[in-house]
Formats: C-alpha cells, structure tokens, sequence
C-alpha cells in the first residue's frame, strides 16, 4: 500500500475484534517507525505507553466513557509526552552530528524551553500528533485499523499510568483488526474553505 492510499484508506475504527493479538514483530516495526517521527530539536519528547494489562486495560476503559475500543482493540497506545526532555542530557539528540553543529543546537535547546512551561506542552502536543499520525498511517499498511482519541479523564490516566509528575498523556491510538467498517465520512470541507495562500 503507498502513502496515498494509506491516507484516504484511514479512519477512525470503533469496533473490534477483541480476540486478535498482534505479534511482537508487528508491535515492534509499528513503533520503531513511530519513533522516526519529527519532533523539534530532535528532542524525541514523546514516550509510548503499551498498554498490554488486561485490568489496566479495563480500569482505563472506565475512565474513557466507557469506550469499548479502549478494551477490545489489539493494542492501546498512550501517547505520553516528557515535558522535560529538553533538559535531561539534550547531548543525547546530537551525538552523531558535527562538532559545530552540536556547539550550536545543544545550548539552543535550552535557550528555547527554559522558564516556557506552555511552550514545552505546546511542544509535547505537536510532537505527540506527528508520532500518533505515523503509528496510524503505518497500522494501515500493515494492514490494521485505528481509532485516535482524545475522550478520556487526563489525570486519571496519568495516575493509572503511574506517569512521572514531569509526563503528560496527550491522546491515545487503538489498534487492531475491525469488526466493521468505519461509517461514511460524514462531510468533507472544500479545499476552497480551507486553504489559504497568503492571507485571510
């Protein structure tokens, strides 16, 4: 499957087959490309949170309106972000890079985050939206489905997660094989509406 059909094929999946079980050979290649996602400063902030515990897995589900996906997909993924990445050995994100490019971009990692607590979660979201966009572009061409979702008490899970006080769950991506398919797009915006060059 190409990138373009893989886009136009996606869709938020909400029933599953609760018997499915995804290998660890898929598990891992989702999620090390997962991982090849962008993300500023190649501060790889985000974290994924595998959710395989059955009683976890359904203590979540109670605190997602009782969403049946959150239980039954193959795999729950919480996108988690470390707010503090920034900061902890930033050295790490260029090792492989030149001399004069580390001198340059490692002090300005600081620079950017420190003392900009909105601008660290801002960042958390973004990076998490990207990486979430990769696990479900690559589902599809494993031939999976996906549900992205946002419908879940925040600090709840954070407690169940036992997330460190510098984390923060930012959305979760279900995977699996369907029981049915996604209804209908329900309306599409012209192009005219939404793209604008230049200006408004």
């Amino acid at each position: 499957m190409n990138v373009d059909q893989a886009i136009k094929e996606r869709r938020s999946v909400k029933a599953y087959d609760p018997a499915h079980k995804m290998t660890e050979e898929e598990i891992s290649k989702l999620l090390s490309l997962a991982m090849l996602s962008p993300t500023a400063f190649n501060i790889q902030n985000w974290r994924f949170v595998v959710v395989t515990d059955p009683v976890l897995r359904k203590e979540i589900r109670k605190v997602s309106w009782d969403q049946a996906q959150v239980e039954e997909a193959s795999l729950l993924i919480v996108l988690t972000a470390d707010l503090k990445a920034w900061e902890k050995q930033p050295e790490r994100y260029w090792a492989n890079a030149p001399q004069s490019v580390q001198d340059y971009l490692i002090p300005a990692i600081g620079q950017y985050y420190a003392g900009r607590e909105q601008v660290q979660r801002d960042e958390a979201m973004r990076s998490c939206g990207m990486a979430a966009t990769t696990l479900m572009l690559t589902a599809k061409e494993m031939g999976y489905d996906t549900c992205p979702m946002d419908g879940f008490d925040f600090d709840a899970v954070a407690k169940l997660l036992n997330l460190p006080k510098d984390h923060t769950p930012t959305m979760f991506v279900v995977v699996g094989k369907a029981l049915k398919p996604a209804s209908p797009r329900a309306g599409q915006l012209s192009m005219d509406e939404v793209v604008i060059y230049n200006k408004f």
